[in-house]
């Protein structure tokens, strides 16, 4: 991955920006992130030593509304990988019409490796250390990549501590009793689920559609149970960070999440043969749901994925170069910007029951998603067949000129 995610997202960005005549001044605006935080982050482990970790906090665009997006912990964090997805969430924002700008942030660490106590310390340690270019109406973090509900609320108690009032729209994706909202921990796999819908109605698909999923964990394993309750999906192979399994009779979703449960990987499920994550992604499904990290459909891989329909549900799991072969091979490609959005859109909607004080049902919460999720798909149809380009160039030319449109509105001097 020599060109990295950074550039991958810029080269999808210059694209959108050609199809929609920006102007050199907003092209470059919209290029770089406005603000980009590097702290050290001290914390007391629990054998006494003091270790310092490293954390980012980046605000690409705030033209249409706050900075939003999640705080992941994971080993691999880089400044550029969070700068990409500070970009990527602007997009997804837009995309889907909600009122927000794209943040991310990120510490490098094993969050594996760390104690229940450790991992707090951490958390809160982080909260403090962006402290003043985070709030209500300026930037809202929330959960990614190896952090949760729990998480969530040990950030938002520290940043109450320090502020000393109660600001439950400061982050998303809390737990329910302290201010989340119900439906917020299945909206990126229920929202992918929405457009998938959408999208099945535009082809000519068999009544049973096999799928793999690469990446088993939230959002992925989320997906695979809301298929498996849908009698028209047959789940016949997944993968998690160990590896990955299939059964070409479908996968019992239930009890396969009931092992993983219990061993902490897909392996050794009963009846199950064990295949490579490189494998998983070749085989001859008619949907590929990649779930898991960046770049993982590559130029070399991508002549040889055998799906009809791909949802990405990770973001950036598709390289351009990538993307352009899957274009010419007639696969469909539902983007990561339109297809894992379920999750900011049910983020806003907590942000929304947050400031009204008001608390909607899990009904109301999938009920007012769908729509959102369907009509954003439509959008991007449209766009796409309007000017005969793939969904990613829709999607991108469609959230690329919303941005554009607030930024010049809003002036620049």
């Amino acid at each position: 991955m020599a060109e990295g995610f950074l550039g991958w997202a810029n080269r999808n960005f210059d694209l959108a920006a050609d199809a929609c005549g920006l102007s050199p001044s907003t092209r470059r605006i919209l290029l770089e992130p406005e603000r980009f935080l590097h702290v050290a982050i001290p914390v007391k482990m629990d054998d006494g030593r003091v270790e310092v970790f490293t954390g980012f906090r980046s605000q690409h665009s705030t033209s249409r509304g706050p900075a939003k997006g999640g705080i992941r912990y994971h080993p691999l964090v880089s400044a550029d990988e969070v700068r990409a997805l500070s970009i990527l969430m602007s997009w997804k924002c837009a995309v889907v019409g909600i009122p927000f700008g794209g943040g991310k942030g990120g510490v490098i660490c094993d969050p594996s490796k760390l104690s229940k106590g450790e991992l707090e310390r951490l958390s809160r340690g982080y909260i403090r250390a962006i402290s003043k270019i985070i709030g209500p109406a300026s930037d809202i973090p929330a959960p990614d990549v190896y952090t949760d509900a729990q998480i969530m609320a040990w950030m938002e108690d520290e940043y109450e501590r320090i502020s000393g009032k109660k600001s439950f729209s400061l982050i998303t994706g809390k737990p329910v009793e302290v201010g989340g909202s119900l439906g917020r921990g299945e909206a990126t796999a229920r929202g992918g689920y929405f457009v998938l819908e959408e999208a099945l109605g535009d082809g000519d698909y068999p009544a049973k559609l096999s799928v793999a999923i690469q990446g088993f964990g939230n959002a992925g394993a989320t997906l695979a149970r809301i298929l498996s309750k849908d009698g028209r999906f047959l789940v016949v192979a997944v993968s998690d960070s160990k590896g990955a399994i299939r059964s070409e009779t479908g996968l019992d979703v239930p009890a396969l999440l009931a092992h993983k449960e219990r061993t902490g990987s897909v392996l050794g499920f009963p009846g199950a043969k064990e295949l490579s994550n490189g494998e998983l992604l070749e085989l001859p499904v008619d949907v590929l749901v990649p779930a898991a990290l960046e770049g993982q459909i590559t130029k070399e891989n991508a002549g040889a994925v055998g799906a009809k329909i791909i949802l990405e549900l990770a973001n950036g799991p598709t390289t351009p170069d990538a993307d352009e072969i899957l274009r010419k091979a007639g696969i469909l490609v539902i983007p990561d910007i339109l297809a894992n959005a379920g999750g900011v859109t049910v983020s806003y909607f907590e942000w929304v029951q947050n400031n009204s004080g008001d608390v909607w049902t899990e009904g109301q919460v999938n009920s007012r998603l769908e729509g959102v999720m369907q009509d954003s798909y439509r959008a991007v149809r449209g766009i796409a067949k309007d000017r005969s380009v793939g969904m990613r160039a829709a999607a991108y030319i469609l959230a690329v000129s919303r941005v554009a449109r607030a930024t010049e509105l809003r002036g620049f001097y």
